[in-house]
């Protein structure tokens, strides 16, 4: 059984029957419709032990960690060149691109063993360190070792391609631990590692520069994808779209799945935030009465319905943990919970006829505008530092009320049972709240109202405990902000990574705008059981390219003319300096002209020798390397395998890693690279290692030669010194 898994492990990463051509695929239409179960759209890749892989990672980091240490401990580089450099060098060499998610999926584990053991010591959270750190560098690896489209569309299915947990297991640990009839197996099995690293909070491998790049393409929508999803309310999945680059040019005019890219549902939802806080606002300005209905409140209510099922479908499209780190949704939880109950009030108004559960109604509503209105300011600068720790101290906040009101509730029992009746449970809350935060002391004056004794000795005991919670809350959250504000780049693009994730949708519920999404949940779930799948892809694609005509043909145009348009040829005039196609109206996003801005020569003065010296840089780099790694193939040979090229195209390629690798355990880290990599293939199976190992052979040969003529030598000046020491005794005598 183990030769089978390690023969498996060592297989190539991608191999020359199809992977090749779908690498080469750069439309995101493909010609015949490929036709899979939905569950199985990483199918490609379920040759991959996965189920070994986590295990060999979780034995191997349980094995080497046995002490406590922090991630710049882990970073020093005795640390590097004793521990994380071997694994990464080792799990590298499997060619194995699930690899960076068994990496992930350990890396949560470690983490839920922490948290269930936190009187011991962080053994478990240096585990969960050390194996982001190894998956940060493999995922470098990757993209150091490949470039262009290839190289970017390797990363994808690193990152976006979905993997089960179970993959390569056992039928009988499979049968055992999610059984086939089990009611989990007909929704969501696979996860992709960049799921898995939101979850598991990898903020440095998520702000690593080769995820970004990943996170940007999809954001942008230049790679596209079916994503695996949780639960699908409209599922066609009579298309399945492999990782792919998109290519506008080779694409329909109207294509209904750039409705699905990040940075255009972005756009979508807040133009229709928007429009729900205009209508939100037409109604209460003209606030009506309780009970009457008018048309504005009829169509907030039906608006506000498809808006919140919108919401409700990204809970289950991606999982609830997915949903809750988006920075704004807990705004979205609490409007949804408020309009619930001012829907619940209206409507009970209007069955029993009575006015006071309809004013009600409007008194909540109108609690929804401190949700609303910044609502919105967190969508437009959600980048923010101020919002996105805003967020963290809220949940702070609300974790020390919940402890403090839990704490205190004894106290207020004490003081109504020592009152006897004489004063209501809410005018005792209002007292012990007013001298918790400060504001007056009526309470403690009014506290011998209990009783003489007992009763100023509670409420004086409240005020010195709800001081020292209330000190508690500051230092919390001061440590939570400078916790954040140390590193604001990572946290920004970690709450990037998940704005990116949650915008490529799957479900075709996305497509119709609210509350359009609620008429189309009436038509197509029962058409879904009448016609078959390839006519309900055709009707459900025909109903949303109508819906949507101006949205996409507004889509189209843009990245045709704007985004992907392709680069003129031809010298500007002196002073102008290209940055891509666009009018000059555009102002700096397009061109920059140092007439047009008070300080534009500053800029300029840069930019005129940037580009000079950084090709004659390129051109100088480019001419010191060997022809042979130059070769066009090198980095689709690399993405083959092993099996794809022989081993002297991926020694040249080591060669001509960075020299700025952080991983390098001293400055001059790249030349011991060079030696391993040429002393490596001295093993006689290319052309290149049979070279290096005759120049081998040859230098001990004449080393050997040279330590014999020594030899020789001094045995010489010995013999003769000797002789003329018996000269010199014999002339003596």
């Amino acid at each position: 059984m183990r030769t089978t898994i390690m023969s498996r492990e060592s297989s190539p990463l991608l191999d020359s029957g199809g992977i090749r051509q779908r690498f080469r695929h750069q439309n995101s239409e493909p010609i015949e419709p490929v036709i899979l179960p939905f569950n199985n759209a990483g199918a490609q890749y379920d040759h991959l032990p996965v189920y070994y892989t986590i295990h060999r990672i979780r034995n191997e980091v349980t094995n080497l960690i046995d002490d406590p240490y922090s991630l710049k401990q882990l970073r020093d580089p005795r640390m590097n060149q004793s521990l994380v450099r071997p694994l990464v060098d080792k799990y590298y060499e499997m060619k194995d691109i699930s690899v960076v998610f068994c990496l992930l999926v350990n890396r949560m584990q470690f983490q839920s063993e922490q948290s269930q053991q936190l009187h011991e010591q962080s053994v478990n959270l240096t585990r969960a360190i050390l194996c982001e750190l190894v998956a940060t560098r493999i995922l470098r690896r990757f993209y150091e070792d490949s470039s262009g489209p290839e190289g970017l569309l390797l990363l994808a299915n690193v990152l976006v391609a979905g993997f089960s947990v179970f993959q390569g297991a056992p039928d009988n640990i499979q049968q055992a631990n999610l059984p086939r009839d089990h009611w989990t197996v007909t929704y969501k099995s696979r996860h992709p590692a960049l799921e898995i690293a939101i979850v598991s909070q990898s903020k440095l491998f998520l702000s690593s520069g080769a995820c970004q790049l990943v996170v940007n393409a999809i954001y942008i929508g230049r790679i596209v994808y079916t994503p695996t999803t949780f639960v699908d309310i409209i599922p066609d999945n009579y298309k399945y779209r492999p990782i792919s680059l998109y290519d506008p040019r080779k694409a329909p005019f109207l294509n209904q799945y750039r409705l699905m890219v990040p940075r255009t549902r972005n756009t979508i939802e807040i133009c229709e935030f928007i429009c729900l806080l205009c209508l939100y606002l037409w109604i209460m300005i003209q606030r009506p009465p309780p009970h009457t209905y008018p048309l504005q409140e009829i169509l907030f209510a039906v608006y506000a319905c498809g808006w919140i099922l919108e919401q409700f479908s990204t809970i289950l499209e991606h999982g609830w943990f997915v949903y809750t780190q988006n920075l704004w949704s807990f705004l979205d939880v609490t409007f949804s919970l408020i309009f619930a109950i001012y829907g619940i009030l209206r409507l009970h108004g209007l069955r029993t006829d009575s006015l006071v559960p309809g004013q009600q109604g409007l008194d909540v509503l109108a609690m929804a505008a401190t949700i609303l209105i910044p609502r919105l300011a967190f969508n437009l600068m959600s980048e923010n530092m101020l919002f996105v720790s805003l967020r963290a101290m809220m949940s702070d906040f609300m974790m020390l009320t919940v402890l403090a009101v839990w704490c205190f509730i004894g106290f207020l029992l004490s003081m109504l049972w020592l009152g006897e009746g004489k004063h209501h449970m809410a005018t005792i809350s209002k007292w012990m709240l007013w001298v918790w935060f400060g504001l007056d002391g009526t309470g403690i004056g009014r506290s011998v109202e209990f009783h003489w004794l007992l009763g100023p000795m509670l409420m004086v005991t409240f005020a010195f405990l709800g001081y020292l919670f209330l000190v508690i809350l500051v230092s919390m959250l001061s440590n939570t902000f400078s916790g954040l504000h140390s590193d604001v780049s990572a946290e920004i693009q970690f709450r990037r990574a998940v704005l990116t994730l949650e915008g490529v949708k799957s479900d075709a519920i996305f497509s119709y705008l609210p509350p359009l999404n609620i008429f189309a949940i009436l038509f197509l779930v029962p058409l879904r059981f009448v016609v078959t799948e390839r006519w309900f892809h055709k009707i459900n694609v025909a109903i949303i390219r109508t819906l949507n005509l101006p949205i996409l043909v507004l889509i189209a145009v843009v990245e045709r003319q704007s985004w992907w348009a392709p680069r003129k040829k031809g010298k500007l005039p002196p002073g102008l300096k290209a940055r891509g196609k666009g009018r000059p109206g555009m102002g700096g996003r397009t061109i920059s002209v140092p007439g047009f801005n008070a300080h534009g020569n500053i800029q300029a003065v840069f930019r005129a020798e940037y580009e000079r010296i950084k090709q004659e840089e390129m051109d100088a780099e480019v001419g010191e390397v060997p022809p042979e790694v130059l070769h066009g193939d090198d980095v689709e040979s690399f993405m083959m395998g092993a099996g794809g090229r022989s081993s002297d195209t991926r020694t040249s390629r080591d060669m001509m890693r960075r020299l700025n690798r952080r991983d390098s355990s001293m400055p001059l880290g790249e030349v011991a690279d060079q030696l391993r990599a040429l002393l490596s293939t001295a093993d006689g199976e290319s052309e290149a290692g049979a070279g290096v190992g005759s120049r081998i052979h040859a230098l001990e040969d004449r080393l050997k030669n040279i330590e014999e003529m020594l030899e020789t030598l001094v045995r010489g000046k010995g013999k003769k010194k000797v002789e003329e020491e018996v000269l010199e005794e014999d002339g003596d005598e």
